[in-house]
């Protein structure tokens, strides 16, 4: 989740590093964008304590707009998948509310029907690293917001895929995108070093096609951090964060990994 240029200016009083992004971030001033389809009532992914949990508040619905059709899952097999979960107690969810309530106007902590996968990298050498990194609910470095920044699953060197927080429920990985959007980790330092490395980009490519077809997500909404902004689903209040982005997971970067992803269907 790498972050380039100028931190982020105005009522948040930004700094330039964040929390399992590396450090900087990038502001493009793109124009707002038109707020997308709210998510489902229903709750979908991986069951647990934390996706049990009783929401907070209801969710409120965001303007819709007309989406294209979604693609047919067929029978995908499920990568082997180790839970590693981060604590994620009643706290952290009303903090959770909180922000969706601040970025997207909807009061939920509930992560319902995603229409987005975005990918980063982590900029550390390890998943214990990494873990240390989402673990503690505390303030990020650039937004200086709560809860802390996660992301839903990790993919290690090694090709082990971590889940760290279930899918039902959201995390703050992209800005923009948190209501709609599932987080994939990388360990690593950048794009290439990880699309090389064959052990990590067949499971990354293994998890990512999971879920998109479990989910009904098309590949063209299967993006990197950097490509946020151009996202039909990006949707920000915030006025000063709407041109924010990271520069993880460029998009010539990504073509490459989409059409890896596209020879493995539903």
């Amino acid at each position: 989740m790498r972050p380039v240029g100028p931190a982020v200016a105005g009522a948040l009083a930004v700094a330039v590093a964040v929390v399992g992004c590396s450090s900087g971030s990038t502001n493009r001033s793109a124009a707002p964008t038109a707020a997308p389809a709210s998510a489902s009532a229903g709750a979908t992914g991986a069951t647990g304590p934390a996706a049990r949990a009783t929401p907070i508040a209801s969710p409120t619905t965001l303007p819709a707009k007309a989406q294209p059709p979604r693609p047919a899952s067929g029978r995908v097999p499920r990568p082997r998948i180790v839970d590693r979960l981060i604590p994620f107690p009643a706290k952290r969810r009303r903090e959770m509310v909180a922000y969706a309530r601040r970025h997207y106007g909807i009061s939920t902590y509930r992560l319902t029907d995603p229409h987005v996968i975005v990918e980063h990298y982590t900029e550390t050498s390890d998943f214990s690293a990494t873990y240390s990194t989402f673990a503690p609910d505390v303030p990020d470095s650039e937004l200086h917001e709560l809860p802390g920044v996660c992301s839903h699953f990790v993919v290690d060197r090694d090709g082990t895929i971590y889940r760290l927080v279930p899918t039902t429920i959201m995390c703050r990985h992209t800005v923009g995108l948190n209501y709609t959007a599932i987080g994939i980790e990388h360990v690593g330092f950048s794009d290439a070093q990880i699309l090389h490395d064959a052990r990590q980009m067949r499971s990354s490519l293994a998890l990512t096609r999971w879920l998109r077809c479990r989910g009904h997500i098309r590949i063209r909404d299967v993006i990197g951090h950097n490509e946020s902004l151009s996202s039909p689903y990006h949707h920000e209040r915030v006025a000063a964060l709407r041109g924010q982005t990271h520069d993880d997971w460029k998009r010539a970067d990504m073509d490459t990994y989409r059409r890896r992803l596209a020879r493995l269907p539903c």
